[in-house]
């Protein structure tokens, strides 16, 4: 039978700012207790043992204080990490009909804020939770539920499509381009700087460009034969995209995407500056709502000849549907976990300072995971 510690090991953030200077490992960090939640809410969360975190894009962007009056923690220090696996430890007494028991293994992705993972316990809510299939490691399945987005992404890619997509080789690069594969794409491109990965299993692109030394809005092959969709996942790529068009007078024989008049659509998971700063509520509507619904509306009417469709997709509903799709795909093959190769980095100060420095370049190969306990 478990029996909870009084205190656990974990990652403390202690303020915003350098990463070597704000976050540390901790050894004498209180256990984390269900009966401080609600309790009308308590049935939907469970204490899990954590095995593996991957990290986000939104972890290094709360530490680093850009976003802080929107999405900084309620208080200081704080426990970083959001997408982890773990064995579930505790279940409330509230939670009769719960879907899990203990000594589950489960993944989960982050709810509120990618807060709480970075520990040797951590409560997650069951909302967002599903379990991990045997033949999967726990931090495969971390890295599987940090990727997600990359399963709701694929799902609005049609057979026979052509796909262009950039940040390839990254955290949801690595995964959402299996994904495409396996619902019929008949070819897919990637955009990366380390090229060579992108044309190997698991990812086996058809195409990889270097934007080091190439323009793929250029590329007289593209043109040629122009995409059906564009995923982007680094940012920018629509602002070259239209001065792009703007420097050929918009001639769709030198475009390399369809218009939305021909189906063509643009699919991105970021604003144009990936690295973006948030202090105001209007200036969160401004770039999440009225930047994407402007850009939407006028791709769909009047420059539909001319542009793709433009959707952003801002972010996941908070069910474990799309977690539990993503971990039936990895357990029949379809989809395998990609991390980064200078992971899994160690539960230490040097080694999670390593894997938040290494998130913070945007320049992972997959997923990066801090392996927590192993197992």
């Amino acid at each position: 039978m478990f029996v909870s510690p009084s205190t656990m090991r974990a990652v403390q953030g202690k303020d915003y700012g350098d990463i070597d200077e704000t976050i540390h490992v901790d050894d004498s960090v209180q256990y984390p207790s269900l009966e401080d939640i609600p309790i009308k809410q308590r049935k939907n969360f469970i204490i899990i043992q954590t095995h593996a975190v991957a990290l986000a894009c939104g972890d290094v962007r709360v530490l680093s204080g850009l976003t802080r009056e929107l999405q900084g923690p309620p208080s200081f220090p704080y426990i970083p990490g959001g997408d982890c696996c773990g064995t579930v430890v505790e279940i409330p007494v509230e939670a009769q009909e719960s879907r899990f028991k203990v000594g589950d293994r489960v993944a989960a992705r982050f709810g509120h804020g990618p807060r709480d993972a970075l520990a040797e316990f951590a409560v997650i809510n069951t909302a967002v939770c599903a379990k991990v299939p045997e033949g999967i490691s726990s931090e495969e399945a971390a890295a599987l539920a940090g990727a997600c987005p990359a399963i709701l992404l694929a799902e609005r890619i049609q057979r026979g499509e052509r796909i262009l997509i950039f940040g390839a080789g990254g955290g949801l690069g690595s995964h959402v381009c299996q994904i495409v594969r396996s619902r019929g794409a008949s070819f897919i491109a990637g955009v990366s700087s380390a090229t060579d990965r992108l044309l190997e299993s698991p990812l086996s692109y058809d195409r990889a460009i270097d934007y080091t030394k190439d323009d793929p809005f250029s590329i007289k092959e593209f043109q040629n034969n122009p995409f059906d969709v564009i995923l982007d996942l680094s940012g920018g790529c629509w602002m070259n995209l239209l001065q792009k068009g703007a420097e050929n007078n918009y001639n769709p024989d030198m475009a390399i995407i369809k218009p939305a008049s021909h189906g063509g659509r643009y699919l991105t998971t970021t604003p144009d500056n990936p690295i973006f700063e948030l202090h105001t509520i209007p200036t969160a509507i401004h770039l999440f709502l009225l930047v994407p619904v402007w850009r939407s509306i006028k791709s769909r009417l009047w420059a539909r000849s001319r542009l793709p469709a433009y959707s952003y997709a801002m972010s996941l509903p908070s069910e474990s549907t799309h977690l539990t799709r993503i971990m039936d795909l990895a357990d029949e093959g379809t989809l395998q976990a990609v991390i980064d190769e200078k992971g899994p980095f160690p539960f230490s100060t040097e080694g999670v300072r390593n894997a938040f420095h290494l998130q913070e370049s945007r320049h992972p190969h997959g997923k990066v995971i801090v392996q927590v306990k192993q197992v």
